[in-house]
């Protein structure tokens, strides 16, 4: 079944805003109780919150909520150019509402979960680093995609990947791995001085992936037809 670009649309900016909902909302609630759950809980969370989209939205959009994953998809040929202005306005209308919401509904503690370095590291560090953790979600995304689902694990391998990029990069990058997560608490908290990490390194990640899968998604295509 093919589906429309509005249809994408909708489903693109509901699993954004769970995303941000789960993987901000959980920090500022973290914060609020005295840090009692710590990183696993900022791991956990947004773990579930893919495992939600993918299993909920993946036959619709692919379960991107995220802009350069979009980019990733993009080169691989899986969408159009036009497409691009769709999935990026639901991502980025969907993560601020998501901000919204946990500012609202949560609480603003926390620069309402905005992304932030560890600057005792060299910034020569904290870049590659959060190029690592966005390569590997895209890897694991485009691994799930060439193998048609990975056999009904699709949401647990990507939602996985977050969670472990989290638990084992955030302390040095912040491992948002997502422009759109990263931009929608830094810009309502007004704390976007990171930001210009978070929206280069996850786009050099995804597409330094992107270009290694491109040659297998087109000759899987061409075994296709």
């Amino acid at each position: 079944m093919v589906y429309s670009n509005l249809q994408i649309f909708v489903v693109e900016l509901i699993g954004t805003f769970i995303l941000v909902v789960f993987a901000t909302g959980s920090i500022v609630y973290d914060v609020q109780i005295g840090g009692l759950y710590g990183i696993w809980f900022a791991a956990v969370t947004p773990f579930i919150a893919l495992i939600i989209g993918v299993y909920s939205f993946g036959k619709i959009s692919l379960a991107h909520f995220n802009p350069a994953v979009t980019i990733g998809y993009y080169i691989t040929g899986h969408i159009s150019k036009i497409q691009i202005i769709w999935y990026f306005a639901a991502e980025l209308i969907g993560a601020i509402l998501g901000s919204l919401f946990v500012m609202t509904f949560i609480g603003k503690d926390a620069n309402l979960g905005a992304n932030a370095p560890n600057y005792d590291y060299s910034i020569f560090l904290i870049f590659p680093v959060e190029v690592l953790a966005s390569a590997l979600l895209m890897a694991v995304i485009f691994t799930v995609v060439y193998t048609k689902g990975l056999k009904g694990f699709s949401g647990i391998a990507i939602g996985g990947i977050v969670g472990l990029d989290i638990l084992f990069l955030a302390f040095i990058s912040g491992a948002s791995m997502n422009p759109a997560r990263a931009l929608a608490p830094a810009l309502l908290s007004g704390m976007m001085d990171n930001l210009w990490l978070y929206w280069s390194a996850p786009y050099v990640g995804t597409t330094i992936v992107a270009f290694l899968f491109r040659k297998k998604f087109e000759n899987q295509r061409k075994q296709e037809l």
